[in-house]
């Protein structure tokens, strides 16, 4: 068998290609695999919340023996560009930036493989710009249009993603900041329990979770590590409704964002209760070339709790 393939890290561009790179928003991204080959297959790691990219560090490992694999730390994160304006983390801005990566990396990858809020994000990327990618496949992270719906009539839902209003307070970085990180590690133990993370596990969070932010020449950069995080959530309209008149009870998804034509391919650790299996229930009406692999004793935190079960199944998803 031949030898895991080498990680590097790479600040990698991400603006029009008509404006000076000193000038673009950039991707802190970690690579393996042949990228001195460009004809070699791409594969784009997509993390969630409140990961980062280093959770893909044993697939890219993998996986780089044969395709060319990048993690990128999505905006806001780690050594990635981090602006302080919640509106820049908009779920369209956020999907220029992958965009702009797959541009940047020969224009098509023929995997985005995506977790948590990068699987939110990869969803709308597969739906308006399927020309990115030959197929998505998504690890326990939701489309949008059975979770708008659960949001809105489920009340356990309602209940398991009452962390999405919490994190939408003003202030909220400093409390989760507080007594070395301690709310942070409630969103590990609370969706699944965590015995997965060790000592050295819990060191590599903190250094994402306090790596300070950066901005753009003359830009004002994110106040804290934690703002630009969860400024997704901020950002979202998708949330719990706190009233009968709360926005997101109004809502209507366009058509453009839901329907994917790609091939999908959905993993799904059935033990998650922070997004249940539920939510797969009538997928193919907007997924027509859908797979679903259901991962039964497994939580939303898959890539921690068992990453061979979760390599084979991405080996097959590859496939297929």
């Amino acid at each position: 068998m031949s030898q895991p393939a080498a990680l590097t890290v790479q600040r990698i561009p991400v603006g029009p290609a008509d404006q000076p790179e000193q000038a673009q928003a950039w991707l802190n991204c970690r690579l393996s695999g042949p990228h001195d080959q460009p004809d070699a297959p791409l594969l784009l790691f997509l993390h969630g919340f409140p990961e980062a990219a280093f959770v893909w560090d044993g697939l890219l490992a993998h996986f780089g023996r044969h395709y060319r694999c990048v993690a990128p730390n999505l905006r806001g994160y780690e050594g990635s560009y981090a602006p302080a304006d919640v509106a820049a983390y908009r779920p369209k801005l956020i999907q220029e930036d992958l965009a702009g990566l797959i541009r940047a990396l020969g224009g098509r990858a023929h995997a985005v493989i995506a977790h948590d809020w990068g699987g939110a994000l990869a969803w709308g990327l597969a739906a308006t710009a399927p020309q990115l990618m030959d197929r998505l496949i998504a690890l326990n992270a939701t489309h949008p249009a059975p979770f708008l719906k659960a949001l809105r009539e489920d009340p356990a839902q309602q209940a398991a993603s009452g962390y999405i209003n919490e994190l939408r307070e003003p202030g909220v970085e400093a409390q989760l900041a507080a007594d070395d990180f301690a709310r942070m590690w409630g969103f590990f133990e609370q969706f699944g329990g965590a015995a997965w993370l060790t000592l050295a596990l819990r060191d590599r969070y903190r250094q994402a979770w306090s790596a300070a932010p950066q901005g753009l020449p003359g830009q004002t950069a994110a106040a804290s590590p934690l703002s630009g995080p969860v400024n997704y959530y901020r950002a979202s309209p998708l949330h719990p409704p706190t009233s009968a008149t709360d926005p997101v009870n109004r809502l209507v998804l366009p058509d453009a964002l839901l329907h994917v034509s790609v091939p999908t391919r959905v993993i799904w650790g059935e033990a998650d209760t922070a997004l249940p299996p539920s939510l797969l229930d009538g997928l193919e009406a907007w997924v027509p070339d859908l797979q679903i692999t259901r991962l039964p004793g497994l939580t939303h935190w898959l890539l921690h709790e068992d990453p061979d079960t979760v390599t084979r199944a991405l080996e097959r998803a590859l496939q297929h």
